[in-house]
């Protein structure tokens, strides 16, 4: 099943691709949060804190192979857009070897280091042992993640974003049940709770790559696309490299604020690692549209399709700031309600900081969505370099001004809430001002007519 993104309505075919994206990475989210949900009703606070904080690493990790995808993801949607199915393959080929040779490499620095990192994310020894077990179990599912995430960006680069979709519905209904039978009825703790994710994640890992190769004939590589020819290496590295360092870069300043976090103690931790979660299912939507419109800005790339990407662009930010207001006004109103699934009644200060936290944040959505349109657009226009410039105001600023405004007594850890949204708006700024005075030669110099 293929999508040709460069024909057709240009919003209903960009809608289209989007919504079973949307969907199921709103699925992918509940591995985690089925976690956090179950392990903070029936575990805790301190359980809750630990499987929280073990998400923020886990995202970082995950975020190198989702950058090396996505980069990957992009170069098989431009070869699409060509008709040039001999370049598809090379590339399927060459990058699959790169990528999966790093995860390998990658899964066992987690195993080895594991002390030292939880060190650096400055665990309180209430919840040390707690998020060590979870991670020693966790850290089995990061080649899952990899199949899936490879294959489920060459589906979608060629327009297939219902497959992953369906693969995602499976495992994530199977890891809600596997948790709530290892967390409440084998009584396995934390652990269970990553046993739960990780047999969810080889589901669809894997199921999603017998798939690939029974069904997508026409993707199948034979022996004489497996060759690294250099030329493809440099190609899929100047795609990929740079998404990968973007992923990264966001993920790391995550990391830091997330240790920032910690050493407030485990009722922040677990306020934070609730609301995180609340603040990734308000805003997943959006960033799924702008890996969507990516997709669609590189297909038509690959097409020389000019005046159709410069109609995708309009009306994909119309789009994206019109949900942001919707679930802006949704997460503002119905805050307290959320924290509540994840926290008992009777945690009043953890509750009352994860509302404070979704106050500020859910205000200012319109910031985030406008910058994943930025990242996807930069990445599509084979100017990933912007994309992690971006990055790094909007991180950089968040970490600068979390690590800043916290040490001021007056502030606190409300000062980590309000660095968030001003680092969005920086970003967005940059990458507004940077576009309109770069147009004309954007569209000169990578779409000749």
């Amino acid at each position: 099943m293929k999508g040709d993104l460069t024909k057709g309505p240009v919003m209903r075919s960009m809608l289209t691709f989007a919504v079973p994206m949307i969907l199921g990475n709103l699925l992918q989210q509940c591995y985690n949060v089925a976690d956090t949900l179950i392990v903070g009703q029936f575990l805790g606070a301190n359980a809750l804190a630990a499987v929280g904080s073990a998400f923020t690493l886990m995202t970082f990790l995950t975020s190198i192979l989702l950058g090396l995808c996505m980069g990957s993801g992009t170069l098989f949607s431009i070869r699409f857009g060509q008709g040039d199915g001999e370049g598809l393959k090379d590339a399927i080929f060459a990058s699959f070897v790169m990528i999966a040779g790093l995860t390998l490499f990658l899964n066992g620095l987690v195993f080895l280091f594991i002390d030292e990192i939880l060190t650096f994310l400055r665990v309180p020894n209430e919840v040390w042992e707690m998020m060590r077990e979870y991670l020693i179990v966790i850290f089995y599912g990061i080649i899952a993640t990899f199949l899936y995430n490879y294959f489920a960006s060459l589906l979608r680069a060629v327009g297939n974003s219902v497959v992953p979709l369906l693969f995602l519905a499976v495992s994530a209904v199977l890891n809600i049940g596997l948790d709530l039978w290892f967390v409440v009825g084998l009584k396995r703790g934390v652990a269970g709770a990553a046993e739960a994710t990780v047999i969810s994640q080889y589901v669809s890992g894997i199921g999603i790559a017998v798939y690939a190769w029974a069904k997508c004939r026409d993707l199948r590589i034979s022996r004489r696309h497996m060759k690294l020819r250099m030329a493809c290496i440099k190609e899929i590295a100047s795609f990929s490299i740079l998404t990968c360092v973007q992923q990264s870069v966001m993920n790391l300043g995550i990391l830091m604020v997330q240790g920032l976090v910690n050493s407030f103690g485990p009722a922040i931790m677990a306020a934070f690692a609730a609301a995180v979660k609340i603040d990734a299912f308000a805003y997943m939507p959006v960033q799924d549209f702008g890996n969507a419109f990516s997709t669609f800005i590189a297909q038509n790339y690959g097409a020389k399709q000019e005046e159709r990407i410069r109609k995708g662009l309009k009306g994909a930010v119309l789009t994206a700031i019109l949900f942001c207001l919707v679930i802006s006004a949704a997460v503002w109103v119905f805050a307290r309600p959320l924290m509540l699934l994840f926290v008992d009644a009777n945690e009043s200060a953890i509750i009352a900081e994860g509302v404070r936290y979704l106050h500020i944040e859910g205000a200012f959505y319109c910031g985030i969505g406008c910058l994943f349109l930025l990242y996807g657009l930069y990445r599509a226009l084979g100017r990933p370099g912007m994309s992690v410039v971006l990055t790094v105001f909007s991180l950089g600023t968040r970490v600068i001004l979390a690590y800043a405004l916290s040490a001021v007594p007056g502030i606190g850890v409300v000062g980590i809430w309000w660095s968030v949204p001003i680092g969005w708006f920086l970003a967005d700024a940059v990458g507004a001002v940077y576009y309109l005075i770069k147009k004309r030669t954007i569209f000169s110099n990578l779409l000749p007519k």
